[in-house]
């Protein structure tokens, strides 16, 4: 492909579904962009989880608060949080504005910019580089200050679209909660290497949340 750019598109806040769940399902397949000085580093999402309203494993559960506030913006917004003083995760506000839910990028699979995520995550065979949500946000550069950032600006960080035909969804339970496990709100793409978490809990594409 030489120097030339993945064709993809932004999506735009009105191209994304408003219920948490069918969003989730939604961002397989599609693209995460982070655009650099030195180039841009982009990503086909291959796994989400979803954290639909009235659910007590999200950080919206218990209202709004200062930490939490980017979870109650309009649909499309980045919602980073830092899990055990250790990772970054990257979610994405769902819904409507004040509402409160969100869903969690857990895995893409890296397209571009692969010397950069390297340079992120030396050392790490391809497969790994963003395999997991804290992998994730170290390859792509995102911390703290992208919380609160607007996803369908088509800069910066960002999330887009290619157009081609739509692929079968798997779906699943979600990974390491201690309530709701019974949930089936974790979405992937079906024989991707690239998809976090044990092989066993990834069943073919049959079933719904």
């Amino acid at each position: 492909m030489g120097n030339e750019l993945l064709p993809v598109r932004p999506l735009r806040r009105d191209d994304l579904p408003v219920d948490t769940i069918e969003l989730a399902r939604f961002m397989i397949g599609k693209y995460l962009v982070h655009d650099l000085p030195q180039g841009r580093l982009t990503g086909r999402i291959v796994e989400t989880e979803a954290y639909p309203v009235g659910d007590s494993t999200s950080h919206a559960f218990v209202g709004r608060r200062p930490h939490n506030g980017a979870m109650f913006l309009s649909r499309g917004h980045a919602y980073v949080r830092l899990t055990y003083g250790l990772s970054y995760m990257l979610n994405m506000s769902a819904e409507e504005a004040e509402v409160g839910a969100g869903i969690l990028f857990r895995a893409i699979e890296p397209l571009e910019g692969l010397p950069l995520m390297e340079a992120r995550r030396p050392g790490v065979p391809l497969r790994d580089l963003a395999r997991g949500p804290g992998r994730l946000t170290m390859a792509l550069g995102v911390g703290q200050s992208f919380n609160g950032r607007d996803l369908c600006t088509g800069s910066g960080l960002w999330i887009g679209v290619i157009e081609t035909r739509e692929a079968p969804i798997g779906v699943t339970t979600r990974i390491g909660l201690s309530r709701e496990m019974h949930r089936r709100l974790r979405f992937f793409e079906p024989g991707s290497t690239f998809v976090s978490g044990p092989r066993r809990l990834l069943p073919m594409p049959h079933g719904g949340a």
